[in-house]
């Protein structure tokens, strides 16, 4: 065949190009890119990879290349510190695990996602695979308005903002795709945002900046802050849930939990698991089902369990799901399996949604339990008690209960109604052809259609538990199953109020009171703000006379110590500054030492809400950091959710180590080893640690410079204050040992490394600090040996 010209000139550059482009694919290897050997192992890499990441940070490095270097070296480290990437790499000469080996085509990927080059730079008529693996989850305004937002109150929706000229979305993509991954099998909801295609959607979201990464639940938008790790995403997830969505039950607390199906009208389901804490995939279908079941967990590792774990045969190696009905001491449903599914607890949950004997309190409730006719197989016919609040309807209520739990037939429903809350409902049920029927009554309808249209036979005789009752009744359901014409009364029922709304009805005498009332609210309204006025000008005034008396107080109190203070120091008394530095209000701060005997009660099992706050030494710095120290954070000491510990790490080293490798945005721009190779110098850093949620903030030591030429006579003085704040053995033991005339340039700058402490003591009671969330703590049974 022949071709035009031109048409063959651009198939001639079309193949050029791509030659060009496997030749440059061909030469990306990421040993030559870190510098290694291929048979280098995982420490040697991990090494290279730090020495080049600080080399080669946009941040610190001003080359124009510094950028593409960066970005070639992390997907290096991230092929290589992956065994089975690496296995592929090696084999094949690929680094994408998602490709068919053997292919060119493939080839041409590998080289597109290495170089993260962009498709529309080239104008070829394809697309790449973040494209294509985001097309499903591509979303629109009318789709998030018509669809997210209401689908947001069953699950959470994990959103991506991001567009085709965004290169820094091209960073975070590997870890988005995992996240995905694993969040769309637990259930929660997955969406991406093209900001080039749909601006309106992204404003609407007050997302003004890509990549970002926003949660939506209940309608309401949070963003996510921090570091796109996998750790942190799925934290992120957990944290947008409602708090109390799961119940911890306990030996103590379980019958409580499953006798309270009246109060809220739902059964209980309760899950035994060996972890601690409640799955994500536990809690995501407790907030799924929250408008039907109420969901607890029980930890089978806990002693305070036992009781419950022998009461109901639970079987420890697998978790093990029970529901509850009516009777708490019997479990209605139970299935176990060693890895529970959603599937599996959707269908488990879908299945005992409701009790054998619901109370009818709304029309939701009536339009799921009773619904409307569509075929002749999908007949539902409920049984309706309508009955009373009051403790004499007891008996009748619990023997309907006792012929409802022996229902076999999946056509029939039973309920009840109580006939104060629902009038409307009963006085047409109740109202026979044939004369009045009884206050407590069984009927027995079919809805044919949504807009209340049913048809009903009442039960003659009325209801009150006994067997001729139970006996009628029986005999009505097998004509029905026979003969679906006995239902012959027909209604339009009026819609069910709902008893759990807030706003009550107004009570039958309001007309009575409506004078009254009037009147309540003139005075109200036109008297209210004058006496506010009144009672804030002599608040205020009251206020300030007690203030200023005691600020008057306190400052003839500091003037006397000042005074005695400047006397004594003129004559270099190294015990004078003991009753002038110390706190009026006790003179000592509590610090106790992280070890791995108080490890578990001070961090691992840290109660909710509470921070540890420990500062690293060493043996040689103990005593000059530890007065540093307790001077810092005194005035924080009120606070009952702080507490105050110090690590050494001449034993602990290791610990620290792994505990900043979730800090890597901080420690590697400064340096985590010189260039003599020696390891880092922790001491002076001081860790605020919530065990609860797993995450730490990070304060540097900071020297200020203070002048190394100090007169001998106060930094004597300022040394012994120092000892003064820890206590008053310190200080005995201080007192025996000779103090010296001047310190050391070292000394010295050991003691100043905390002098911005108070300062980020107060960005830490703000919550404005930087948090690194780790997915556990590390141990710290291992003693580091001494070199």
């Amino acid at each position: 065949f022949t071709l035009k010209s031109s048409s063959r000139a651009v198939v001639v550059i079309f193949l050029l190009l791509l030659s060009c482009m496997l030749e440059i694919a061909a030469e990306f290897d990421p040993y030559r890119v870190l510098g290694v050997s291929r048979s280098a192992s995982q420490g040697e890499i991990k090494k290279a990879y730090k020495q080049l990441v600080k080399e080669w940070h946009p941040d610190k490095n001003k080359n124009p290349e510094a950028e593409d270097m960066f970005i070639k070296v992390t997907k290096s480290y991230e092929i290589l510190s992956n065994e089975e990437k690496r296995a592929n790499y090696d084999r094949y000469g690929q680094t994408d695990e998602n490709q068919q080996y053997g292919q060119a085509q493939q080839s041409f990927r590998h080289f597109h996602e290495s170089f993260y080059f962009d498709e529309s730079f080239f104008h070829f008529p394809f697309k790449g695979s973040r494209d294509f693996a985001d097309n499903k989850y591509l979303l629109n305004y009318n789709q998030y308005i018509n669809e997210v937002v209401p689908d947001s109150f069953r699950r959470p929706y994990l959103i991506k903002i991001t567009s085709d000229l965004c290169f820094s979305c091209i960073h975070i993509e590997p870890i988005w795709k995992e996240t995905v991954q694993e969040m769309e099998i637990l259930g929660v909801g997955i969406g991406v945002v093209d900001v080039g295609f749909e601006r309106r959607l992204a404003n609407h979201l007050g997302a003004h900046r890509t990549p970002s990464i926003l949660g939506v639940v209940n309608g309401k938008i949070t963003f996510f802050h921090y570091a796109v790790v996998r750790e942190h995403l799925r934290q992120f997830v957990e944290d947008l849930l409602p708090q109390r969505l799961v119940e911890k039950v306990t030996d103590r607390n379980y019958l409580e939990f499953l006798n309270n199906w009246h109060e809220y009208n739902k059964p209980h389901v309760l899950l035994f698991d060996q972890v601690a804490t409640v799955p994500l995939l536990y809690k995501l279908t407790a907030f799924a089902y929250k408008d039907y079941v109420q969901f607890g967990y029980v930890d089978q590792g806990l002693t305070e369990t036992a009781n419950l774990l022998k009461k109901y045969n639970i079987n420890t190696y697998a978790p093990t799901m029970l529901a509850f009905k009516e009777n708490a001491d019997s479990p209605a449903d139970i299935i176990q399996s060693k890895v529970m599914k959603k599937q599996i607890i959707d269908e488990f949950i879908s299945n005992n949604k409701f009790l054998l004997v619901p109370r009818l309190v709304n029309q939701k409730l009536f339009d799921e339990l009773c619904p409307v006719k569509q075929f002749h197989r999908r007949r539902k016919y409920c049984v309706l008690l309508i009955t009373g609040e009051e403790e004499v309807f007891a008996v009748g209520k619990k023997a309907f209960l006792s012929f409802a739990s022996g229902n076999t037939k999946e056509v029939l429903r039973f309920a009840y109604v109580n006939q104060r809350q629902q009038q409307p409902l009963c006085d047409i049920l109740l109202k026979d052809r044939d004369g009045p029927l009884p206050q407590v009554s069984v009927v027995i309808l079919e809805r044919r259609n949504a807009a209340g249209k049913v048809l009903y036979k009442p039960v003659m005789g009325g209801w009150n538990g006994s067997e001729e009752d139970k006996h009628l009744l029986t005999e009505q359901l097998d004509i029905l199953q026979k003969d679906p014409s006995v239902l012959n009364y027909d209604a339009m029922l009026p819609e069910l109020n709902n008893e759990l709304a807030s706003v009550s009805a107004p009570p039958p005498g309001f007309s009575v009171l409506m004078l009254y009332n009037c009147a309540e609210n003139l005075f109200l309204r036109e008297m209210m703000p004058l006496l506010s006025l009144i009672f804030s000008a002599l608040f205020i005034l009251f206020g300030t006379v007690i203030i200023q008396a005691f600020s008057d107080s306190s400052e003839d109190k500091q003037s006397k110590p000042k005074a005695k203070e400047a006397a004594k120091s003129e004559d270099g008394s190294p015990g004078s500054a003991n009753t002038s530095s110390r706190p009026p209000k006790k003179n000592f701060v509590e610090v106790t030492e992280l070890t791995d005997i108080t490890y578990t009660s001070n961090l691992v099992k840290l109660r909710p809400g509470h921070i540890n706050v420990v500062l690293v030494l060493t043996d040689s710095s103990k005593n000059i950091l530890l007065s540093k120290f307790a001077k810092e954070v005194y005035s924080f000491t009120g606070s009952l959710t702080l507490h105050f510990s110090f690590l050494n790490v001449d034993k602990h080293s290791e610990w620290m180590d792994a505990l900043l490798e979730f800090a890597q945005d901080v420690m590697r721009i400064d340096n985590d080893e010189d260039d003599a190779g020696h390891k880092v110098d922790y001491t002076g850093y001081v860790l605020a640690l919530n065990g609860h949620k797993k995450y730490f903030c990070l304060f540097k030591p900071v020297y200020t410079g203070e002048d190394l030429d100090s007169k001998p006579s106060e930094e004597s003085g300022a040394a012994a204050a120092s000892r003064s704040r820890i206590g008053p053995r310190e200080e005995q033991q201080g007192a025996r040992k000779p103090v010296p005339r001047a310190r050391s340039t070292s000394t010295l700058q050991i003691h100043h490394k905390l002098d911005r402490l108070g300062l980020w003591m107060e960005r830490l009671m703000e919550g404005t600090l930087p948090r690194y969330y780790i997915p556990a703590w590390p141990g710290l049974e291992k003693i580091t040996a001494n070199k």
